[in-house]
This record gives structure tokens, sequence and C-alpha cells, in this order.
């Protein structure tokens, strides 16, 4: 749905964009990154293994670590033992998670070897216990939700075992579905299933009723799979009737994907919106004192809600904006992620983090001509040797007029 934020259960979010749970692109310091610069409405963890936080090894932790600025937050829980996922969602609500997940939809061996992840989608009747058991565990107040695949092969994807699952899952008290449209023999490969995105939608909607975005209007489906734009996130809303979209490795390198993509939505609701009665010129019109300055009115002069008003895409109006960042601004973005991971973490952490992320993070600041800077941070021992490789590449920007 064009520019509605995503209503899951009791919760409501500020837009209908998820950052996806990927490993090494959903820490703290990333999360609280993609949040600063606007549009996303949800992050959540990496996978947390239940038993590593009930036993608090260290790994664990600091996979599930968050914060006051890291809010509302997802906790993802994979596993196969209906118990100890409960036990597991009880920590979560414990230490400020606003919703708890459950990973159905994890390919990677290690994962599905123990069980895990869309493995539990050959394993229905374990998923539904799980869901069963972990929603009794936990107050009302914390939505829990199930992200998965469209099933283990192709014949699962034909026969829609991931909208008879999600169908058992919502009976169970789930309050959203993710749905990555491929199966778990895909993997990464091949392109995204929409068609398959659409059928679960189809299946929630006859079950629950249409979601309307409101509470109490049916179950929100939420869309992930090669969104790498915000193009594609309106063509993967418009072509599978998606509450929502997850987006995972458009966003690596793209903090900002999320505020060009919710901009690009209010603009396409605002263009469907029915436009106002044309009403005769007055020779004096009569003030209105409600408006003021062209705050909060379209052309027309009509009032609108601020949820419905269309922001203008501007290049480089900063953090607070709804544009994309001029060059300058994407250093700043780079200098303060890495001084975040400096803070949660350590420096240590920090500069192996940007040596193996400077690639990616290098093709959104002036494509490919910043081997200058990623060589820069790739040879950095200490902090201050990346703020210096930072600031050496954006004095040569300014040098170039870029």
């Amino acid at each position: 749905m064009l520019g509605i934020p995503l209503q899951i259960g009791p919760v409501r979010l500020e837009s209908n964009l998820m950052l996806a749970p990927i490993a090494g692109w959903c820490d703290l310091a990333w999360r609280v990154t993609c949040r600063e610069l606007g549009g996303m409405g949800l992050a959540s963890t990496d996978l947390l293994n239940p038993r590593g936080l009930l036993t608090h090894a260290e790994t664990s932790l600091d996979l599930a670590r968050t914060g006051d600025l890291d809010q509302p937050i997802g906790m993802q829980l994979y596993g196969s033992d209906p118990r100890l996922i409960a036990e597991g969602a009880r920590w979560c609500v414990d230490h400020g998670a606003t919703l708890v997940d459950i990973n159905m939809g994890c390919p990677v061996d290690k994962v599905c070897k123990k069980d895990g992840g869309s493995k539990l989608m050959c394993m229905p009747e374990t998923a539904v216990e799980i869901v069963r058991q972990t929603r009794a565990a936990m107050p009302d107040r914390v939505p829990l939700t199930a992200k998965m695949r469209l099933g283990w092969t192709d014949a699962d994807a034909g026969r829609n075992v991931a909208g008879a699952l999600a169908c058992r899952l919502i009976e169970e008290g789930v309050a959203l579905i993710t749905v990555h449209g491929r199966t778990t023999e895909q993997r990464f490969k091949g392109h995204c299933r929409r068609e398959g995105i659409r059928r679960v939608v189809e299946a929630v909607g006859e079950k629950t009723g249409r979601y309307t975005g409101e509470p109490g209007g049916g179950v929100p489906v939420v869309g992930n799979g090669d969104v790498t734009s915000p193009e594609e996130t309106l063509s993967m809303l418009e072509e599978t009737g998606c509450a929502g979209v997850m987006i995972g490795r458009g966003a690596f390198g793209l903090p900002w994907i999320f505020r060009l993509a919710w901009a690009a939505q209010l603009r396409e609701r605002a263009k469907s919106l029915s436009p106002p009665k044309l009403l005769p010129i007055s020779p004096t019109p009569t003030p209105n004192p409600g408006l003021q300055s062209g705050v909060g009115r379209g052309v027309s002069g009509v009032q609108r809600r601020p949820s419905e008003l269309p922001r203008t895409e501007v290049r480089g109006s900063g953090i607070g904006s709804c544009g994309e960042p001029t060059e300058t601004e994407k250093i700043e973005i780079v200098r303060k992620y890495f001084d975040r991971m400096c803070e949660f973490r350590d420096a240590t952490y920090a500069l192996h983090q940007l040596r193996q992320k400077i690639t990616r993070l290098g093709k959104s600041i002036n494509g490919s001509h910043c081997r200058p800077l990623k060589e820069g941070i790739r040879i950095a021992t200490t902090p201050a040797e990346v703020h210096a490789a930072l600031e050496r590449w954006e004095a040569m920007m300014g040098a170039s007029g870029s």
C-alpha cells in the first residue's frame, strides 16, 4: 500500500519500509545510521540464537545490542526448539524488543541442518508449535512476526506452501508475515518471484480480510527480494499487493535508500488522491488563518495531513530531507558510521568492518573514481588514519568540483 505506514498488531510504524536482518549489514551502528537518514519504519537484529542469549554468549549479546536511538527494533530468533525459542522471546522483550520475529526463511546450510530457518517450511507442525508457545510467552503489547520463503522447492512454490503456512501461523497469533520471493533451493540466485509473493498476500487476505493499515484491519504481508532502488519499491508494492517492503542487499552502502523510497511512495500516493474541485476566484480572497506560508497545503490550497504530503526531492538537502545526499554528505555519513562502530564496539571491530564494507560504500561515493579513498581505508590502522583518509578524499572532491 503506497505511502501507508505499517500497523503490526498494536504497533504503528512511521513507514512501511524495513531493513532486512542480513549478517554484517544490520549491526547497531548501521541501523542507527539508516534511521538517522529517515524513511525506515523498522530494523531488525541479525539472526539470534536463543540458547546464546539465555547463556549470555558474548557473540549473541553483541548481535542483540540495541538502545534508545534504535527504536522500534525487531529481534529475530532462529531454531527448532519451541520451548527454547519461547524463552528467547521473553529475553528479547526484557531487553528492548518492539517485536519478535521467527526466522523461517534463512537458506544457509548451518542453520537449515539444525532444522532452523527455511527448513521449518518443511516442518509445518514444528513451525506452528514454535509460534504457539512463543506467542503464549510474550505480552500482548509485543507483536510476533515470521519471515519465510516461497518454500523449499519449486514444487512448494507452485502449491503456495508459504500461503498455507502463513495462514496457520496467523491463527496462532502472528501479526505480520514477510516473504522473500525465492525458494530455499534458489538461495540468492535467479530472480525474486513476485507472483509468489502475491499469492501469499491473496491467501492471507482471504484468511483475515483485506489489510487496511488500521488496527484490526487484517494482517500485513511484507515483500522482500531484489529491491535495490526506490522504483523497485514502488513496483514491488504494485505488483504483489503487499503492505510493505523489506530491503536487504539494496541497502548495502546506501543507507539513504529508505528515505528516497518513502518519498517516492508519498509522491505517488499524492498523485492518486482525488483532485479538488476548482472554485471561482474571489476578487478579495478571505485569508485562512489555519494555513501559513504554504505549509501543509497543496497547489490548490487544500490542507492535507502530514503523512499525505509529498516531499520535494532535492539533491544535497541534508540528513533530514528525502533527497540524494551530496558527495560531501556521503563522506560525513561514512564518518559517522565508523565513529558509531568505535563507540558501540571498539576501534578494532570498526576498522575490520569498514575495510570489508568500503567497496560497497565507495560505489555510492562518486562511483568508480574513489579508489584513493578505498586504498586509504584499507591501509588505515587507527581511527585517526581513517578520518585522515576521509578528509583527503573530501578535499580531492572539492578541488575537482565533485
